[in-house]
């Protein structure tokens, strides 16, 4: 602090206090809801059992708990969702060097890529079910399917956009395509990756729900179909805010990497 100015502290001290403000603000708007929530479905505003409540969720909650069960759920939801999250970036980084090392196979799967994205992938999924029966792997297939292909796109056209001047500099000096792979367009590729990752989490743990609701005899999207049917409407929305918060848990974490890349850089 004191190799800087006085206008450059009182800054850096706004821009704090600004994002702690920001912090409570949130908070302060997610404890409301709560309270709105909770008050709506005693005063029958809401009815409770349709929409659940706060109590009554934790009081689920706890009771799922106790033998362990809502863990075991959300235990392989997690583990499907990052299971499918991995091959999506695995997938995506392989297949869009590939498409930049050969131009032209690019310029043939284009509109094959296009078309695969633009699908929906919930048509999909009872497909898969046939291919390859009600198991785990269709459901990690059907998080990979929702993801993998927009991400090969994005990843292909910025290899595609790196600087010529660099790529030259590159071959002028005696390098190989794999040179200019290895230093240019993966180094500078970094952060559009990170900020795939971002939009990939989210989409496989959408995939990965989907892939439960029909293929699963467990898991969180498994919760909110049976839930569904059998009218345990307090499985249903407990389950519905614990992908919640693993949403954000999960975007936190690409958050926090992307973070500690730019105090790198």
């Amino acid at each position: 602090m004191n190799n800087i100015s006085a206008a450059q502290a009182a800054y850096l001290s706004g821009l704090k206090r600004h994002r702690q403000r920001v912090r409570g603000f949130r908070l302060l708007i997610f404890i409301l809801l709560v309270i709105l929530w909770e008050l709506a479905a005693r005063t029958g505003v809401l009815d409770d059992f349709i929409f659940s409540s706060p109590v009554r969720m934790y009081h689920t909650f706890m009771g799922m708990a106790a033998d362990g069960s809502i863990f075991r759920h959300t235990g392989i939801t997690l583990a499907e969702t990052l299971a499918s999250f991995f091959f999506v970036v695995l997938f995506s980084l392989l297949l869009a060097m590939a498409l930049w090392w050969n131009r032209g196979l690019y310029e043939i799967l284009e509109p094959y890529l296009v078309v695969l994205n633009s699908l929906p992938k919930s048509a999909m999924a009872p497909v898969l079910i046939v291919w390859l029966g009600s198991n785990p792997k269709t459901i990690v297939v059907t998080g990979i399917l929702i993801a993998v292909f927009g991400s090969i796109l994005t990843l292909t056209i910025s290899f595609q956009e790196a600087d010529p001047e660099q790529i030259k500099l590159i071959y002028t000096l005696k390098g190989s395509k794999w040179d200019v792979l290895r230093k240019v367009l993966l180094p500078r590729s970094v952060p559009v990756l990170i900020s795939q990752m971002k939009v990939n989490i989210g989409l496989c743990l959408v995939g990965v729900i989907i892939g439960e609701f029909l293929a699963a005899d467990a898991g969180l999207g498994y919760l909110i179909i049976y839930g569904s049917q059998v009218f345990k409407m307090d499985w249903v929305m407990m389950s519905i805010v614990i992908l919640c918060v693993l949403a954000t848990a999960l975007y936190s974490c690409i958050n926090m990497l992307e973070k500690q890349y730019q105090k790198k850089c």
